[in-house]
């Protein structure tokens, strides 16, 4: 199953990676399609730059222009508002991470509890020794 068949679920995830970095520094394209590429994400030029295009559109990220010889690479950081939706985004993605473990772990609770499971048998032999 490739990432591409999940692209608009991950592209949230994208986003906030994104701001998550802008808010700590000025990004530019080519450092965040590398950056991303770092944690599985394979982003072309053309994917990313609409993206950033949008955030900025929507005023989640600022862009100034820097002039480096005959380069105009542009430098985007997380605005204000940006930075308060990745603070709401962060607790939102806590809380769906702890949820999303506990449901592990209460779903491999209830396997080891399970007739015939591993647990179950660890457990009996367990009560047999005492």
């Amino acid at each position: 199953m490739s990432s591409l068949e999940h692209h608009d679920l991950l592209a949230g995830l994208v986003r906030l990676h994104i701001l998550h970095h802008a808010a700590e520094h000025e990004i530019y394209g080519q450092w965040m399609i590398d950056e991303l590429a770092r944690h599985g994400y394979k982003l072309s030029p053309g994917t990313l730059y609409p993206m950033l295009h949008a955030m900025e559109r929507r005023g989640y990220l600022s862009c100034r222009r820097l002039r480096e010889g005959r380069t105009v690479r542009k430098l985007y950081s997380a605005t204000d508002f940006g930075k308060a939706g990745l603070a709401l985004a962060k607790i939102r993605l806590r809380e769906l991470s702890g949820e999303a473990m506990k449901a592990k772990t209460k779903k491999t609770q209830l396997k080891e509890k399970a007739p015939g499971s591993r647990g179950e048998l660890a457990a009996s032999r367990a009560a047999v020794k005492r």
